[in-house]
């Protein structure tokens, strides 16, 4: 009876050593599971969709079949530029001063909120920026700027310096619609001095010493925070967030949808 009693007690024991595992494991997975809901909610807040319910990797995997077609193909992130052709083309005979890409003179101005490593950012620049830029700002209804909203990691904060610095020598434009056509993972490690600088390069920054040293000047910093501040106070939630104005007043587009091209234009009207 004795031996009986010992063995179900040690039963017992292993029983409850078990239960304490289960246990532990399941705190782990309810863990793992509150984890990857906190960072799915972060990705939903930052990446918002399209007009018309668009899901977005429908909208990302659009985006990548026009690159390819466009470019022959890359993937992202290595120092081999893709695209150089079609953005020199595509911005060719227009005035760019720091940020801004048009004639000073135009009315209204278009402003998007961006971030480099953003794929639906990387989707509006290839389905709707090339039509604004060829029929409004070409046009001199209204010029287009571009600010950096670096809201995804610190590789966002990298590339936005350096796109600030290829504006220091006019290649502001260049830069950035260059690095869209060669965006790697977001936050994968693809972001290096030697993509930022084969991405300068390709752009047509022409001293690239100074690039260095401009990208690197901490007079960004204050550029970065009053981007955020702006960004914030018009109730923008996510890249891309596209502001118009212009004398008729100010046109943000706020929700969870990006405006579309025919949206853009009508607002442009309304500020003009």
């Amino acid at each position: 009876m004795g031996a009986l009693s010992l063995l179900l007690g040690t039963r017992s024991s292993l029983g409850q050593v078990a239960t304490r595992k289960d246990q532990r494991e399941q705190r782990r997975a309810e863990r793992r599971s509150r984890e990857a809901e906190e960072q799915a909610k972060a990705r939903r807040r930052r990446s918002i969709r399209y007009g018309g319910g668009s899901v977005l990797l429908a909208i990302c995997a659009l985006a990548a079949l026009i690159i390819v077609s466009q470019s022959g193909g890359t993937s992202g992130g290595d120092t081999s530029i893709e695209g150089v052709a079609a953005v020199q083309q595509q911005l060719k005979g227009i005035p760019q001063q720091d940020t801004v890409l048009g004639a000073h003179k135009a009315k209204a101005t278009i402003v998007e909120f961006g971030d480099l490593q953003c794929p639906v950012c990387q989707a509006f620049s290839t389905q709707i920026t090339p039509s604004l830029i060829s029929d409004v700002v070409r046009k001199g209804t209204a010029n287009y700027e571009f600010r950096q909203y670096t809201i995804i990691g610190p590789q966002s904060t990298d590339a936005a310096r350096a796109a600030y610095a290829a504006g220091q020598q006019g290649r502001y434009w260049n830069f950035v619609e260059l690095f869209y056509l060669n965006q790697g993972e977001e936050n994968s490690g693809y972001v290096t001095d030697d993509f930022l600088t084969a991405i300068a390069r390709s752009a047509g920054v022409r001293n690239i010493t100074k690039w260095n040293a401009d990208r690197r000047s901490s007079k960004w910093n204050s550029v970065l925070s009053q981007t955020q501040a702006e960004a914030s106070q018009l109730e923008f939630g996510g890249t891309p967030s596209i502001l118009v104005e212009g004398p008729g007043g100010k046109r943000p587009f706020t929700g969870n949808s990006v405006p579309s091209l025919a949206q853009i234009e009508n607002a442009v009207k309304a500020v003009s």
